[in-house]
């Protein structure tokens, strides 16, 4: 089997469910292409068990999902034997649970239910089926490892881990699986084999991500300028038209989430829930806004956050997922010129223009926030360090200055870590007018904040600070890329 990079806490919750001396339903969930099948699987099939994997077909009719199921069936329970295909799902479980029955008593059993979203077509009867095979017979099972799993994880939340019906509290180990971070997408490029160093490992996860099966693409003998052109700027490219197809296969309506997500990606700094409520056209207001940004949340593409200070400002959205973000910046405006072959070589010929450097700096900012813990091993902060942006707009009628923070950690020794987050080739210069402009910055969180908390500057600078007068008097801490690529106890 292939190795699992990383991984390492969702390994131990899965090793601990099969050596559980009771039946376990465990719910996997996670943004599409993240590698939740290539874990179960690859983890699984090592083990001394009975391994049945049934996987969902994308708007496969309900006799169709029936007749994979009935071919599975075969082969992992009666070897060259062909099984009658069941005219529903009842029927179907009822022949698993007789075919479970056959196995030694002291043999584990795990039953792999990939893409159960897929499976529940309309009027599918799928989860009623699970249910009342859970509750009546699969429970009392000690050697069952159930595992459902799905792409569409707003779906297994609400269906699964949150169901109000028979399969309420049932789920025993929830598991979300999230994209790779810098170190373990490290540790990923060099087991696909793709040579690169730190520097241009950070530069392919802002536009691809930590997305396994993304970086599974790449071709050894490129560059990775190469490679994204080749993958987002060509038209065969398997990235350039994904962000529909990711979409188009999570959500019905699939319309509106794009179009959420696109007013988000507008909104550097984050787009607050009452100018989502107002410019969205497809959606509306309410409790459907609110659901879709919490679908969307789950699968991993946006994230909300409550800017330091600012309650009543409500819940603030922005754009997470690395690629949907390139997407609608870089791909999206020219896909139309592309499929005309009037642009060839565009990535590498756009990497030293403004607007690269505009992007590349909103990304790294980005990173940063994902990278939340890494700083704060970096800074030797508490873990529950509370950590957030803040940003200051005067009203109209009055003649202060705006300021705006990057991210700031409220610490529990009565102190506040404030941080300015710059993505530079060089190590970074703090010439005089920075110096006061970031005095100017401090001056005006105190005021507005009414803090009367220690204040430490920190810097995270991609190539780190060049030491001159103004850093000696400013900066107290200085986080650099190499501490972003720390390794987590957990991976």
């Amino acid at each position: 089997m292939d190795k699992i990079i990383g991984r390492h806490k969702e390994q131990s919750q899965l090793e601990d469910a099969f050596t559980s001396n009771n039946a376990e339903f465990i719910a996997v969930y996670g943004r599409r292409r993240v590698g939740k099948t290539y874990l179960i699987k690859n983890l699984y099939q090592t083990k001394k068990c009975i391994y049945f994997q049934i996987t969902g077909i994308y708007k496969g009719a309900l006799n169709s999902q029936l007749s994979r199921f009935s071919k599975e069936l075969g082969k992992t329970f009666y070897p060259g034997a062909t099984i009658k295909v069941p005219s529903n799902w009842m029927d179907a479980l009822e022949e698993l649970t007789h075919a479970l029955e056959q196995i030694p008593k002291n043999k584990k059993i795990v039953l792999f239910f990939d893409e159960l979203p897929w499976m529940s077509t309309r009027k599918s009867g799928v989860i009623s089926a699970i249910e009342y095979f859970w509750n009546r017979h699969w429970v009392n099972d000690k050697r069952i490892n159930l595992i459902v799993c799905g792409s569409a994880a707003s779906w297994i939340i609400k269906k699964i881990i949150k169901n109000k019906g028979g399969l309420h509290n049932r789920v025993t180990r929830k598991i979300r699986l999230l994209p790779f971070n810098l170190y373990e997408t490290s540790l990923y490029l060099k087991y696909i084999g793709y040579q690169c160093n730190s520097q241009q490992t950070l530069k392919l996860y802002m536009i691809i991500g930590g997305i396994p099966f993304y970086l599974n693409q790449l071709k050894k003998n490129y560059s990775i300028d190469q490679n994204i052109d080749n993958l987002c700027f060509n038209f065969d490219g398997i990235l350039f038209d994904e962000f529909n197809e990711v979409f188009s296969s999570l959500f019905e309506n699939s319309e509106q989430y794009k179009e959420l997500v696109t007013l988000i990606g507008k909104y550097k700094d984050g787009i607050q829930r009452n100018i989502l409520d107002e410019k969205n056209k497809l959606t509306g207001k309410g409790g459907r806004l609110t659901k879709r940004l919490e679908d969307l949340e789950d699968a991993g593409f946006i994230t909300s956050f409550i800017p330091y200070g600012h309650k009543k400002l409500g819940v603030f959205y922005r754009i997470s997922d690395e690629y949907c973000y390139f997407y609608l910046k870089w791909i999206e405006p020219i896909k139309n010129q592309i499929k005309q072959n009037k642009i060839t070589k565009y990535w590498k010929t756009n990497t030293n223009t403004p607007g690269y450097f505009g992007w590349l700096g909103y990304v790294f900012e980005n990173l940063s926030y994902k990278h939340i813990y890494q700083i704060k091993i970096a800074l030797g902060l508490e873990e529950n360090s509370f950590g957030s942006p803040w940003r200051y707009i005067p009203r109209k009628d009055k003649t202060e200055t705006g300021a705006q923070i990057d991210l700031l950690f409220d610490r529990e020794d009565d102190a506040i870590s404030i941080c300015e987050i710059k993505c530079t080739d060089k190590p970074f210069v703090i010439d005089k007018a920075y110096a006061n402009a970031l005095k100017k910055k401090i001056e005006i969180f105190k005021k507005v904040t009414r803090t009367t908390k220690q204040i430490f500057l920190t810097l995270i600078s991609l190539n780190g600070l060049k030491e001159n007068q103004y850093s000696k008097e400013l900066v107290h801490d200085v986080v650099t890329l190499d501490s972003l690529f720390e390794k987590l106890d957990d991976d």
